[in-house]
Formats: C-alpha cells, structure tokens, sequence
C-alpha cells in the first residue's frame, strides 16, 4: 500500500566517487537520520528497496548520503530520481496545530468567502513553499487551479481521516483564478484594440 510509506527526500544526483548521492530533502527533521539508519529507496517504475544509510551531512542546500553496498559512481546513478522513505509510523511527533504535507496532499477542499455557500474546489495537489509566509494550497480540479495560502485563520474544518478541509477566505480571493465573465472579455478586447 502507497501510504504505508513517507517520502522524506529524493535523490537528485551524485556526488563523490564512492557511491553517494545528493538529495533534496522533503523533512523539517534531518537530526532524526542519527537514529533512523533503515531506509527504502522507491524507483520512479515502483519498485522499493531497502537501503542502510552509513553517513549523512549537508552540504550546498541538500543532504548528502552514502548508503551500505552504493560504492561508485555507477551505483549511485542507479538511485537518481528515487524517493528516499521512511514507514509511516516513524514519523516524528509534531506540536499541537501542526500537520504534515502528506496528509494534505489527496485531501479534497471545499471554501466559501462572505455569506456565500461553501463550493467543492477540488484537490490538494501539492504544498508550495516559499511563496510568501504561509504555504500555498495548490488546489486542482481538472484544468482549473486555485492557491490558497495555508493559514489557521483560513480553515474552518480539518478532518484528514476523511480528507477534507473547509476553509473560509477573504472575499475575492477565490475570484483571483476565475475566468473572465462576458462584460470583462469585451471591456479586456475594447482595452487591446486601443493601444
């Protein structure tokens, strides 16, 4: 089963010439590699192995590793692309308020601005950071895609067993996105043809 495992880096290259690889890291936790030495590297075509990590450290923005039995180049081009994970159940235990970005990711979202009701906006496919202070919600629903930034004040309702969030949000910010109505098409072709 999929969610049976977490995702906590992925291999972006090599690095070195004994057989390590560099990863982007996908974990707040990096000191929990001291004890968490049991790892399971998953291919891009599915298939998971498992790995002993000898030496970890930083360097350049991302964590370098070197695992049991990866000892050159070649070894270490095997593992390229490959997510490194951990079993659900070693994750670390977050404070109070706090979630992870795997249990939003898949949840479905639903969101009302004002008085207005409560609308199905689709999907978490993915947390964006970096964006601003708080991380945006990438929502999708078919070809249509909302962000929303992921803040307390936002969320009305969070139930991650049954994977959906409710959020209320400022007016207007769920028009962002929208597509022009009739008026504004005409008032954008009148705008063009001026200039």
């Amino acid at each position: 089963m999929p969610d049976e495992f977490i995702t906590v880096a992925r291999v972006a290259k090599t690095q070195g010439r004994r057989g390590e690889v560099a990863a982007d890291l996908f974990t707040d936790f990096p000191e929990r590699f001291e004890q968490r030495r049991h790892l399971w590297a998953l291919r891009s075509d599915g298939q998971r192995r498992e790995l002993d990590l000898e030496e970890f450290w930083p360097h350049k923005g991302r964590m370098v590793f070197k695992f049991a039995g990866i000892d050159s180049i070649d070894d270490a081009e095997t593992l390229i692309g490959s997510e490194i994970q951990i079993p659900r159940e070693q994750r670390a235990e977050l404070q109070d308020g706090a979630v992870f970005v795997s249990d939003l990711v898949g949840c479905a979202v639903s969101a009302r601005s004002g008085d207005e009701k409560s609308r199905e906006l689709g999907r978490v496919e993915d947390v964006i950071f970096g964006a601003g202070e708080a991380p945006l919600l990438q929502i999708k629903d078919g070809k249509k895609e909302h962000l929303i930034p992921f803040v307390e004040r936002f969320v009305e309702k969070m139930d991650l067993v049954a994977r959906r969030i409710t959020m209320m949000v400022p007016e207007g910010l769920l028009e962002l996105d929208a597509p022009l109505n009739r008026e504004e098409r005409e008032r954008q072709a009148r705008g063009q043809k001026e200039d």
